[in-house]
């Protein structure tokens, strides 16, 4: 079963409605995330006095919607690229899939996915190891006591002997000396969003986001269709 556009048909309708319609507002698109940012009224045009003739306006261009999450095989994200939507889930336990030969993470909130970014994971003789570890410790700022005191911001330890999931390069190959490498916006984010306890699974098969938590956790111990409600 093939993911669903998070978009339905009555929702594109009034995205193009919208869309077509002048506006008095300035717009902006956040590159980090790929989404449009909402646009912010500067001027209510009915109450305020008109003192003289306006020139007219051109209206502002139409914003830029994009598909929110994709599977890998339609439209893959670029190094360092992520889509980040937590408001699809406000509440439950964040869970982590990073899947080793994707280079890339889903991450999910009460079984539902809010998250997909590219990482790095462990380069030829420094492999990331598989399994499932719960986060041990977090830290905004860290230094790698291994490894020249490299920088590793916003740290979330998954093993004691020196894994975790970190800020640093996304080349678009495994270049880390072991760790999860993240974007750095995204792992701002993620840092957030996740607790001391919360489960990342390291996987050495390619799944989908639709078929990641199953793998995992089992089939039988995920409602998929619940899980996929909101992509649909």
């Amino acid at each position: 079963m093939k993911l669903a556009p998070f978009w339905s048909a009555a929702s594109a309708a009034i995205v193009l409605t919208l869309a077509a319609a002048p506006a008095a507002s300035s717009e902006h698109t956040d590159a980090a995330i790929g989404l449009p940012v909402p646009a912010v009224q500067a001027l209510d045009a009915v109450s305020a006095p008109v003192a003289a003739p306006v020139a007219a306006v051109a209206p502002a261009p139409a914003p830029v919607v994009r598909r929110a999450f994709y599977d890998a095989d339609e439209q893959p994200l670029a190094p360092g690229a992520f889509v980040w939507r937590p408001e699809l889930a406000t509440a439950g336990p964040v869970e982590m899939v990073v899947s080793i030969p994707l280079q890339r993470a889903y991450v999910y909130r009460g079984g539902v996915l809010i998250g997909v970014t590219t990482v790095s994971t462990g380069r030829p003789g420094h492999a990331t190891p598989t399994g499932s570890f719960p986060i041990l410790e977090k830290r905004r700022e860290h230094y790698s006591n291994l490894y020249n005191n490299a920088p590793m911001p916003f740290m979330q330890r998954l093993t004691w002997d020196g894994i975790a999931l970190h800020a640093g390069q996304i080349p678009g190959r495994p270049a880390s000396h072991g760790c999860v490498r993240l974007p750095l916006e995204f792992a701002r984010l993620l840092f957030a969003a996740t607790r001391v306890g919360g489960e990342v699974h390291i996987v050495d098969s390619a799944p989908t986001a639709e078929t990641a938590l199953a793998e995992v956790r089992g089939p039988t111990e995920i409602g998929v269709e619940m899980t996929l409600a909101s992509l649909r």
